[in-house]
């Protein structure tokens, strides 16, 4: 849970959550097209240019180190969390929660 807490603080800004998401979507229509197309480089590479959109929101949008360095799996899974939390159009209200527990 506290890991949870850090990650949306490290992805606070609107900017760094657009780049994820744009890069999410990308290595997973990349994972689907390659599936379908049976080309196991099309999958390689998607998932590459969506760490390429992540990072980037963190170096020139948040101007902070990505969390994959150092807990790739805790952040893998966060991240998987926080689309699916956007998707659900309830990412707002996890912003909310960390904001009250820090009172």
């Amino acid at each position: 849970m506290k890991f949870w807490q850090r990650y949306l603080r490290d992805h606070a800004r609107y900017g760094t959550r657009v780049l994820h998401f744009v890069g999410n979507c990308l290595a997973v229509l990349a994972l689907v097209l390659g599936v379908v197309m049976l080309d196991p480089v099309i999958p390689v590479v998607g998932v590459l240019i969506g760490y390429v959109f992540a990072w980037t929101g963190h170096v020139l949008v948040e101007q902070n180190r990505p969390s994959m360095a150092t807990h790739p799996l805790w952040s893998f899974i966060c991240d998987v969390r926080m689309f699916r939390l956007w998707v659900g159009r309830r990412l707002n209200a996890a912003y909310a929660a960390i904001e009250d527990n820090a009172d």
